[in-house]
């Protein structure tokens, strides 16, 4: 991630991995797309700083999550498409349907080929 003078409020989300330096560091290509496309949305407008926190807080700490933090951006990402299914912006079951389509793709995927959705055996 790039330096900036004026630090996004999403850099300090509680449980947020971070450097040395604070800064944010991602163990997965995803994570950062994740944390992007939320600060993008929030940039945007979609939704107020305190609905991000509120939905990622709920999501944090629910039943099932592991003690040591590694399903945070699982939540992170959990968070995400509830405030997006309650704005109205995305549907729930798309959602999952697409979550299912790339986990099928996935699974069909030789090791260390590119996983593309059109390698969902059941895409149409």
């Amino acid at each position: 991630m790039s330096a900036c003078k004026t630090p996004s409020p999403v850099a300090q989300s509680p449980g947020l991995p971070k450097s040395a330096e604070g800064d944010p560091v991602f163990g997965e290509p995803w994570h950062a797309q994740a944390f992007e496309l939320t600060v993008h949305l929030h940039e945007r407008g979609l939704f107020e700083w305190s609905e991000w926190a509120q939905s990622l807080s709920r999501e944090v700490h629910k039943p099932g999550r592991v003690a040591d933090g590694s399903d945070y951006f699982d939540a992170w990402v959990a968070a995400l498409t509830t405030l997006l299914v309650e704005k109205g912006v995305a549907d729930g079951d798309r959602v999952l349907a697409l979550q299912k389509s790339w986990q099928r793709a996935a699974e069909a995927t030789p090791h260390g080929s590119p996983i593309q959705l059109a390698n969902d055996p059941l895409a149409v």
